[in-house]
């Protein structure tokens, strides 16, 4: 089938299509007239590229794990190679929300601290230059 018609009944873009296949996540064969072929199991394929990259996964990642994906959703077979890289997937995603929270929890405190101070208007003006704020 031509791009077109995998992009139709996978519903992605075509240039989405040409992402994946830039990324070693698709193969395409040309045809004679140079334009792309994909077989039917590109559908499956696409889907389970969408799966992925939905779960958080890289295409990199994706890469890494699609020869072991089986189904649409798809189901990962546990080799001990595959599940070292989700976990330290995992891991970073972990890390990740350990900063936002931080970083949230250092917001709100700043913010219930400016709603405390009433309101005056600040810096006040006096006239002079404002001091810079240390680094």
């Amino acid at each position: 089938m031509r791009i077109g018609e995998l992009s139709r009944r996978a519903g992605v873009n075509a240039h989405q299509l040409r992402y994946y296949e830039a990324q070693g996540l698709l193969d395409a064969d040309r045809g004679a007239n140079g334009y792309r072929e994909y077989g039917e199991d590109a559908v499956l394929r696409v889907k389970q590229i969408r799966h992925l990259l939905g779960a958080g996964l890289s295409s990199e990642d994706i890469a890494y794990l699609l020869p072991c994906a089986v189904g649409e959703l798809p189901e990962l077979l546990g080799c001990p190679e595959l599940l070292a890289a989700m976990r330290s997937r995992l891991r970073r995603l972990d890390e990740q929300m350990d900063r936002l929270a931080q970083s949230r929890d250092a917001l709100a405190d700043y913010i219930d601290a400016a709603e405390r101070t009433g309101g005056e208007s600040y810096p006040p003006f006096d006239g002079a230059e404002p001091e810079p704020v240390p680094a």
